[in-house]
Parts: structure tokens; sequence; C-alpha cells
């Protein structure tokens, strides 16, 4: 994978390491064994080439799948696709609200095809649909887009930047307070006199 560092691996611990963003982890789970037709005795000693695959084998299993985070050069078409992904959401529990009061039976079958089908890719969702049913798909893109100017008329950025200091605050300040060891009234803390 471009971009990724090398992976040391040490007694004990695995770490990965990386120049530029955190590389996300995971362990593939290990293919069954393929057992041999051959008969094997229980004195039979393991050769060295066999102690090597097996030794691979293990260290295999670690495998960098994908990058997450990145870098502040790098633009934000990541958190843009969220936001568009966030609004489609929205606009499809509004659309459900809205056939649920005037439309019970188209309301019904946007229901089953919600739940059939994932919404957390909006485009997709939305191309999909469009296949079935297209006045829906509209009136989602219509919602969405509806809701998009109502929130970018009510945000407010100073309060937005606000609030993500604050709870950065709070959580580093959590964490403090949680590795902070704090002396105990009945301790021998008490002076000689």
């Amino acid at each position: 994978m471009a971009g990724a560092g090398p992976v040391m691996v040490a007694a004990g611990s695995i770490s990965a390491m990386d120049s530029h963003g955190c590389p996300f982890l995971t362990f593939r789970k290990p293919k069954p064994w393929r057992h041999s037709l051959q008969s094997s005795s229980c004195f039979k000693v393991p050769c060295r080439a066999s102690w090597r695959r097996r030794l691979q084998r293990k260290t295999r299993r670690l495998v960098i799948v994908s990058e997450i985070a990145g870098q502040y050069e790098e633009g934000f078409d990541d958190v843009h696709e969220q936001l568009i992904n966030n609004f489609t959401q929205k606009a499809v529990r509004t659309v459900l609200y809205q056939l649920h009061e005037m439309n019970p039976p188209k309301y019904m079958w946007f229901y089953n095809f919600v739940a059939s089908n994932d919404t957390t890719d909006g485009k997709l969702f939305l191309r999909t649909l469009g296949k079935e049913m297209q006045d829906l798909a509209e009136r989602v893109m219509v919602t969405r887009l509806h809701l998009y100017g109502k929130w970018i008329k009510k945000c407010d950025h100073a309060k937005m930047y606000q609030r993500i200091s604050d709870e950065n605050l709070a959580l580093m300040r959590e964490r403090l307070m949680e590795t902070v060891i704090w002396p105990s009234d009945d301790s021998n803390y008490t002076t000689q006199t």
C-alpha cells in the first residue's frame, strides 16, 4: 500500500509506524489447516522448513488495511462526503415521517426499502431508490437540499469551533482525572513533631 510505513514486530509486542497518518491494523482469521492424507507419527520430529512456515503464518496475520486520518495538506473531501451522507439520512427520516402522516401505503413500502438498504452511503442509496421509485428519490434529494439550506443559515461557525474546543478540553480533563493518583486521607503524610 502506498504511503504505509514499515511494520515492526518485536518480541511480545506489535507496533506499526507510518510517516503520515495512522494505519488501521486488523487481524485476519487464520486459514484452516489442510490435512494431508499421509500417515503421521507422534514421534515425527518437525523439520526446520515446517517451523519456518509456522512462523511465517503467525507473522502474516497482521495486515495494514487502510489509513485513517490524513494530513493537513489533504482536502476535506471525506468530511464533505460524510456531511452529505448525514443530510441524506436526515432527509430519509423526514420523508418517512411525512409519508407516515400523508400516505401510509407508500410509507410502508419506503420503510421496508430503508430497512433492506443501507443509508450510510447516500449516493448509492439514492441511486438504488431512483431505480425502484424515482419520485421518492427526487423527494429525498429535494428534502436534503432544503435541510442543508436550513442548517447553513443556523450554523454558527464560531459556536461550533467553541463546542469542539470545549469537548476536547473536557475529554483531556477526564483522562487526566483518571490517571492522577490522589493521596488518601488516611495515608502517612502527617508531619513528625
